[in-house]
């Protein structure tokens, strides 16, 4: 079998997102030491930089398919669909099994009456908010109908258009109609928990997240020489929207915020993409302790919150003997280990089985 190459300023930027994700769900464990708020700065949120990095890979993907081969057929479509489901289903349906169970066994906390048939497809969240049950999986939901539509548009639509303007026309309208809906919102009065399920983590009013990475994947693949000469300059400007992002005023009912928050923040984590792309190391024991939290960023993404930090809530953290540092510690500890472990002995061999998928 090849060797998969693999580039190790997107594995860094899969691990900066990974990283600020758990460093979000695990601020509760420092609350009230010295430590409240690590890491002390104002984060872009890690699922933003996921949704755009999936949107430059897949997008990457799409446009060598449609390029290298004479026509997009349906049987090419249903292949980059199986592989992809090769890569996120198993896990997911793996650990919703496990929260299922650990629920409905009262182990952990979670209201089981939330689950419904709608988790197995991705509707759960699709065009309203879902709570209480594997909240971790609002963003599986918005990859998944990305995975799903978009080469499902391409089809179509290169019958008509050539690839490159099918390309940005797409990841155009998928930009255009979530902040059009999340403008039809401007009248609905929310406080910052309903926001979130409401609006933030529903896929209609999202998925133009993803789509900034397409528009960064037809600029890799069209104009490298500029997306790579110009990744300093872009880097600059992406520091000038990060301030912006951090200093944008935090109130979910100005109209502002509901229509352009979200995509600032997404545009923020497109203009870092082409220094992250380029971005090399000569120190190898950096590149293999990146490229392995890269490898299991996946699995560290759905178990993190509802099962490592909802245990460490119910059992230890009632133990006021218990110090918070250690318990941060172990939250850290045991989201490496159990993700690694799921990677290594059930997340790689699948892959591995996909990779034997005649092309």
């Amino acid at each position: 079998m090849s060797t998969i190459f693999r580039n190790f300023g997107l594995d860094l930027y899969r691990t900066l997102a990974i990283c600020f994700v758990l460093f979000g769900h695990s601020g509760f464990i420092l609350t009230g030491t010295k430590f409240d708020g690590f890491p002390f700065f104002r984060m872009i949120d890690g699922v933003d930089l996921f949704f755009v990095l999936s949107g430059f890979l897949i997008g990457g993907i799409l446009l060598k398919e449609i390029n290298l081969n004479e026509s997009f057929t349906f049987g090419r479509l249903f292949l980059f669909w199986k592989k992809r489901w090769f890569r996120t289903l198993p896990n997911y349906f793996l650990i919703l099994l496990l929260y299922y169970i650990l629920i409905s066994f009262k182990i952990l906390d979670g209201d089981i009456e939330q689950f419904n048939l709608k988790f197995l497809l991705f509707l759960h969240n699709f065009s309203s908010g879902f709570h209480g049950f594997f909240w971790e999986s609002w963003s599986l939901s918005v990859e998944e109908w990305f995975y799903l539509l978009v080469p499902f548009i391409f089809y179509f639509t290169l019958k008509l258009l050539s690839a490159k303007n099918t390309f940005i026309l797409t990841a155009s309208v998928l930009i255009i109609v979530p902040l059009l809906l999340r403008y039809l919102l401007t009248n609905e009065v929310y406080d910052n928990y309903w926001f979130d399920v409401k609006v933030r983590k529903v896929v209609i009013f999202r998925i133009d997240s993803i789509a900034y990475g397409l528009i960064a994947a037809w600029l890799n693949y069209y104009y490298s020489n500029l997306w790579k000469k110009y990744r300093f300059h872009l880097l600059i400007v992406g520091i000038g929207f990060y301030y912006l992002l951090i200093n944008f005023p935090n109130d979910v009912n100005e109209t502002n915020y509901k229509i352009f928050y979200f995509s600032l923040s997404s545009f923020t984590c497109f203009l870092f993409l082409p220094f992250f792309q380029f971005f090399q190391s000569t120190n190898q024991v950096l590149v293999k302790i990146i490229t392995h939290l890269s490898k299991i960023s996946y699995s560290m993404y759905l178990i993190n919150l509802g099962l490592v930090a909802s245990t460490i809530n119910k059992y230890f953290m009632p133990n006021k003997d218990l110090s918070p540092y250690l318990l941060y510690v172990l939250f850290w500890f045991s989201v490496i280990t159990i993700s690694s472990l799921i990677y290594y002995f059930f997340e790689r061999p699948i892959l591995k089985f996909r990779d034997r998928i005649p092309k």
